[in-house]
């Protein structure tokens, strides 16, 4: 069933969220005070391209660095992309068939707003 979901997924927006996320990654890595948050947009394009059968777990070892650079990008990027992400999980709940697709949406908005301290894990 994940694998159906993710292939749906692709087809339908997944992929040009993905680029989005990995365009905006490299954009990003091109200063070296950048790296940090090109590698947290990566991170977010990888989640994107592949959500079904993931989860986010907050790293027991975030320390206050993870803090400062998650307000950062919190006023930088994430609400931008936090607001995208809602606007399309709630486009996807209007029909039945989009529940799972606007699920994975609320997902990606909840790790856009604060991305640092947190890692991807897959559900068996």
């Amino acid at each position: 069933m994940k694998l159906i979901g993710n292939i749906i997924w692709i087809v339908f927006g997944g992929m040009a969220i993905a680029i989005e996320y990995i365009l905006a990654s490299l954009a990003m890595m091109v200063t070296i005070v950048g790296i940090p948050f090109g590698l947290q947009s990566l991170k977010l394009g990888m989640l994107a391209l592949w959500p079904f059968g993931k989860r986010v777990e907050r790293k027991p070892t975030s320390g206050c660095l993870n803090t400062v650079m998650n307000v950062i990008w919190f006023f930088v990027g994430g609400i931008w992309i936090a607001l995208t992400h809602w606007l399309f999980g709630l486009l996807f709940y209007i029909t039945i068939v989009g529940i799972p697709f606007g699920k994975q949406h609320m997902k990606l908005a909840h790790i856009a707003l604060t991305p640092f301290g947190r890692t991807i894990v897959d559900t068996q």
